[in-house]
């Protein structure tokens, strides 16, 4: 692993992805210090750039005037399906 540590760091791009790929032996047995690929994911910061998937935030509570909306929405589809109509495009009709 640490002949990849300087691989990572400096950026890879998808054509040396590619090459890396392509240049592997699926034959070759693994070497005796690999490490699993959930051991490693579990101590680099984030497997994927903050960019593409930020963080998870708190809601808190000053957005609680949303659950009642969303609760009537689903409600009222659920109640649509049940009584045997159906709703798409907006439009009411017989299933």
């Amino acid at each position: 692993m640490a002949g990849y540590e300087s691989l990572f760091d400096s950026g890879v791009t998808d054509q040396e992805l590619t090459e890396l790929a392509l240049a592997a032996d699926p034959e070759e047995p693994l070497p005796e210090d690999a490490i699993p690929i959930g051991t490693y994911l579990s101590q680099v910061p984030s497997p994927l750039p903050l960019w593409y998937m930020p963080p998870v935030r708190c809601s808190g509570g000053r957005r609680r005037w949303k659950t009642p909306i969303v609760l009537a929405v689903v409600s009222a589809f659920v109640l649509i399906d049940a009584m045997g109509l159906c709703n798409t495009y907006g439009i009411l009709s017989l299933a």
